[in-house]
């Protein structure tokens, strides 16, 4: 446990506005290196002098033109920081950058510090933290398990409360499974959404930096800031910003099948996936089982053909003259690419093809996808006598992730009855990482965990984030457009965000229209001594995006203005007169969605 000032991003800012000072931090961060008695978390750490050097040139405390000033934070060693080598665990490897990597230049000028980089399994090809030269960094809510991989050093560091933050990769899962077995959360960004400029490839076709955190809200504050399009990077891609989301008061939840989860026995994890999910269904979200035997044969294809060969290209010389500096078990994973050929390779992309055309249609059916983050947890003894069967079971839920393109955040649920940490992840097509961020904070939230191996409380400050509304249009929706409704998707797709539940003022009926696929109500404005007030929904669009969707209304439905309950107004659904023809007044049910629910009961 983390005694003293808390370095989640909000408290730790609090209490330099008090009068803290970043020299404390400092002291503060090699006192807790010191407490945790770990040499295997860092592989370099940063002179003590040239930090506090670092930390007087930020001159006076100034969040808004620096919003990390004065935060420190960790680096996995695969990736670059000038002045500090570079090992990727592998010491003949090393070599010392002149610059920055993209990531890190981005998180200085923003005023955070690097305090050191950190261990990982070597060339970040492993989930399990222990493939490495150097000591294994130990898990820190059980010694005895491991810490998960690649990104070891750096989940465990960020769950001492050592760093408020720190930085890995994902490939295969390794930004995720050190989160879940940490109890801290881990953002696997989108693709290309932060540059991998300066970090040293493991497949760089599917690479991403991955964030680390003690709360959502701060790693979501580190992805904001270095989310960044890179010229530099041929890989980089722009997504359009996320913040300003609200989360929807329904979203489709989809969730491997009873009959196809994977706990290899494990029981305890099982049951508290099962406990997070009964959390989801309580926030009024929908559980919608899928069928997932396509998403372990695409999480097969990682480690074999094309994805092993990629591995092998992006150090094809230094392993080709320096095979004995290899960890063993990271050489016979390179050493077998060897063999494959260009023919290899190609099928294994036709594979993945065809396996994309396959789930396309299971992801596009509901809003996200909940998984355990792992199926069960194992102890460094178990690694040692299985280190391939074991590492693999690992990335039960974390292979097919960056091969079909999704992001993700890792988030803890709870503890199992064993006190061992309990996660899941949120899954959801690139460029939806703000969306798994908003429902990752509100579980975070309702297991009421401390963070990490602190004890600190969550901090009070909810997720939120900064979004010139100005330019966004309000759209009033009624029915089969509603948040979990089957006609929802159309909103999403234009970027649609959520903005509030809303009731009209007390001059509308509301009608179940004949004969429509799906079923359709249509709201009609009437006098206000024959009215009532009608629970809706406001999303906000982009102009263009709300000219597209209007254009596409069917007839007998309109776009029109909508009176609100509290006196303001909204353009939104209405319905021409024909169209009540053989139409069912339901106006007493108060909303579609009270109305839809009856006719279930």
């Amino acid at each position: 446990m983390t005694d003293g000032q808390a370095f989640d991003i909000a408290s730790l800012h609090a209490a330099y506005r008090a009068g803290w000072s970043v020299a404390e931090t400092i002291e503060t961060v090699f006192a807790r290196i010191a407490a945790a008695d770990d040499p295997g978390i860092f592989i370099n750490l940063a002179d003590r002098s040239e930090l506090l050097g670092e930390a007087a040139a930020l001159g006076a405390f100034d969040p808004v033109a620096k919003p990390l000033w004065g935060i420190p934070f960790a680096v996995k060693d695969n990736i670059d920081v000038a002045g500090m080598p570079t090992t990727a665990a592998c010491p003949d490897y090393a070599y010392l950058p002149e610059k920055d990597a993209t990531v890190v230049k981005l998180l200085k000028e923003a005023g955070a510090l690097v305090v050191g980089k950190t261990n990982l399994d070597q060339f970040a090809t492993g989930l399990v933290g222990v493939r490495t030269p150097y000591p294994v960094p130990r898990n820190a809510i059980d010694p005895r398990l491991v810490p998960g991989g690649s990104s070891s050093g750096s989940a465990v560091a960020t769950a001492r409360g050592i760093v408020s933050f720190a930085l890995g990769t994902d490939t295969a899962g390794s930004g995720r499974i050190p989160a879940g077995l940490n109890n801290i959360v881990g953002l696997k960004p989108s693709i290309g959404a932060l540059s991998t400029t300066g970090v040293v490839p493991a497949c760089r076709t599917l690479d991403c930096v991955s964030i680390f955190a003690v709360a959502v809200a701060d790693a979501c504050r580190v992805f904001e800031i270095a989310a960044r399009p890179d010229a530099t990077d041929p890989y980089s891609r722009h997504f359009a910003p996320g913040v300003g989301l609200s989360l929807p008061p329904v979203l489709k939840v989809g969730v491997p099948a009873t009959a196809d989860r994977r706990f290899f026995g494990d029981l305890l994890m099982e049951s508290a996936y099962d406990d997070a999910l009964q959390m989801l269904r309580s926030l009024g979200h929908q559980i919608v089982e899928l069928p997932f035997a396509d998403f372990y044969a695409t999480a097969e294809l990682l480690y074999e053909g094309a994805w092993v060969a990629e591995r092998y290209a992006a150090v094809k010389d230094f392993f080709d003259a320096n095979e004995r500096s290899f960890h063993p078990v990271t050489r016979k994973i390179y050493g077998g690419a060897k063999a494959l050929s260009a023919a290899d390779a190609f099928e294994g992309l036709y594979a993945l093809q065809a396996l994309k055309q396959k789930v396309a249609p299971l992801i596009a059916s509901v809003d996200m996808i909940c998984v355990p983050t792992a199926p069960t947890h194992f102890t460094r003894a178990e690694v040692e006598a299985e280190p391939i069967r074991e590492n693999a079971r690992l990335g039960t839920y974390t292979n097919f992730v960056n091969l079909l393109d999704m992001c993700g955040m890792a988030v803890p649920s709870g503890l199992r009855s064993d006190g061992r940490p309990a996660s899941v992840t949120l899954l959801a097509p690139a460029g939806k990482d703000h969306l798994t961020a908003l429902l990752a904070a509100e579980l975070h939230r309702l297991s009421a965990l401390p963070l990490g191996a602190t004890g600190w409380p969550q901090p009070a400050k909810c997720l939120q984030a900064e979004t010139d509304e100005d330019q966004l249009m309000e759209l009033v929706v009624v029915g089969a457009h509603l948040s979990g409704m089957p006609l929802n998707g159309q909103l999403r797709d234009l970027g649609a965000r959520f903005s509030r539940r809303a009731l009209t003022a007390e001059c509308y009926r509301l009608y179940a229209l004949s004969g429509t696929e799906p079923a359709k109500p249509g709201l009609v404005r009437c006098q206000e001594s024959e009215g009532a007030s009608i629970e809706v929904e406001v999303w906000k669009l982009a102009a263009e995006a709300f000219g597209h969707f209007v254009a596409a209304v069917p007839s007998p439905l309109a776009i029109g203005t909508v009176q609100l309950a509290d006196g303001t107004a909204c353009k939104g659904f209405l319905v021409e007169p024909a169209g009540l023809a053989g139409a069912a007044d339901i106006s007493r049910y108060g909303g579609w969605r009270a109305y839809i629910a009856s006719l279930a009961a």
